[in-house]
């Protein structure tokens, strides 16, 4: 995650905090009033991450979302064409499409309050009403639009603000990836979950491996630098003693033997052929795009993992699997064991997260204090402020 403030935790070659720091308030986790505000001035100033973009039935269809207390349409016409607007119909404010997702019958888009047709570009295409000529102006009531921008095969939307380049959101540099064939990928499993905590604790945790010792057995096992509950090897103070050192335990990746994220740490189907050596040792690599993705892109296939917010003490997770075509039609392949593996992890990170959030609502406990360690979850705080203004 890129540093938003001039300060760096990780300046100097030390990944870590040089001074104490505190967390942000507890209040903001639990009060409605302030998830309101970041409904405002996040969620929809920033891209947000829905589906992708295979996910959509044959022909015209549509999918529905609710990003926060907004709700949200996508549709793909009949030439492929995606288009994001506001679920909501301009005469009387109906829900247009109340369903997940389904077919657009004769391509159009219908209320089914009171019948009100839209084209899937969004402009109005019939009123069934009895009303005189030119009682309305029809070109002036097409469907509210949204911002969406199509990223390797990811549907991403903007509610508000300028639509300014998706492919900016991501940490770190996009070119670095381009041996993932990411629009290739076919989405294998899907693990939807809701998580009774504020959406900020699920990211806090995504920050740190203080607790992948004692919350990761199986990870911490194969990673053997989180067994250490660090990340990287200059997250240790003392990190120039194994400096060129090729020890997982301090040089990161994973254990001897192992490939990918797996039970057995053996790789699911052929993976990917254009992983260069170094990426192919470490075995792990993160893409983050705030406040609603990451992406986790191993040898052999992509995690993907979608946050929207429910309110402020609840969030939704989904979780995909994706893996190449080649993987999936072949029918020797377990793709369970890298499936299994991973969502064993992000249930005990639920698990956690859902612990901090009744431990917030503590009378006392106004703020906290982070570690040296917590550097990247101090930077994640950070940028909330900003955006909060």
């Amino acid at each position: 995650m890129a540093a938003v403030t001039d300060e760096d935790p990780t300046a100097a070659g030390f990944n870590g905090l040089k001074e104490p720091k505190a967390t942000l308030e507890s209040s903001w986790y639990i009060d409605p009033a302030h998830y309101q505000r970041e409904l405002a001035t996040i969620w929809r100033r920033n891209w947000v991450y829905l589906c992708r973009a295979d996910s959509f039935a044959p022909g015209p269809s549509f999918r529905s979302f609710m990003l926060g207390d907004q709700p949200v349409l996508v549709v793909r016409d009949r030439d492929d064409q995606l288009r994001a607007f506001f679920n909501t119909c301009r005469h009387r404010g109906s829900t247009l499409c109340a369903a997940a997702e389904g077919r657009l019958p004769g391509g159009h888009i219908t209320c089914p309050y009171h019948a009100w047709s839209y084209r899937p570009d969004g402009t109005l295409a019939k009123i069934p009403s009895v009303r005189p000529a030119g009682y309305l102006d029809a070109s002036r009531l097409s469907l509210y639009p949204i911002a969406l921008q199509l990223w390797r095969g990811f549907v991403y939307v903007r509610l508000e603000g300028a639509a300014a380049d998706a492919d900016a959101h991501f940490n770190g540099n996009r070119e670095l990836f381009g041996h993932w064939p990411l629009e290739q990928l076919v989405v294998a499993r899907t693990l939807t979950k809701r998580l009774a905590c504020n959406w900020k604790v699920f990211w806090e945790n995504y920050n740190e491996c203080l607790h992948c010792p004692g919350v990761h057995p199986s990870l911490s096992s194969l990673v053997p630098i989180y067994r250490r509950g660090i990340m990287e090897p200059r997250d240790d103070p003392q990190w120039r003693t194994h400096e060129g050192s090729n020890d997982p335990l301090y040089a990161g990746g994973l254990r001897a033997g192992a490939e990918t994220w797996s039970l057995d740490g053996k790789p699911v189907g052929q993976g990917f052929p254009l992983l260069s050596a170094e990426e192919r040792r470490l075995g792990y690599h993160y893409m983050t795009s705030l406040p609603s993705h990451y992406l986790v892109l191993h040898v052999d296939h992509v995690r993907s993992s979608r946050l929207l917010p429910l309110g402020p003490e609840a969030m939704e997770l989904e979780i995909q699997w994706l893996f190449p075509p080649e993987t999936l039609a072949d029918p020797t392949v377990d793709i369970a064991r890298a499936c299994d593996f991973s969502a064993q992890v992000m249930s005990e990170d639920g698990a956690v997260c859902e612990l901090t959030q009744r431990g917030l609502h503590s009378a006392p406990h106004r703020q906290g204090w982070l570690l040296p360690e917590d550097y990247d979850v101090y930077r994640f705080q950070q940028w909330v402020r900003a955006q909060l203004g």
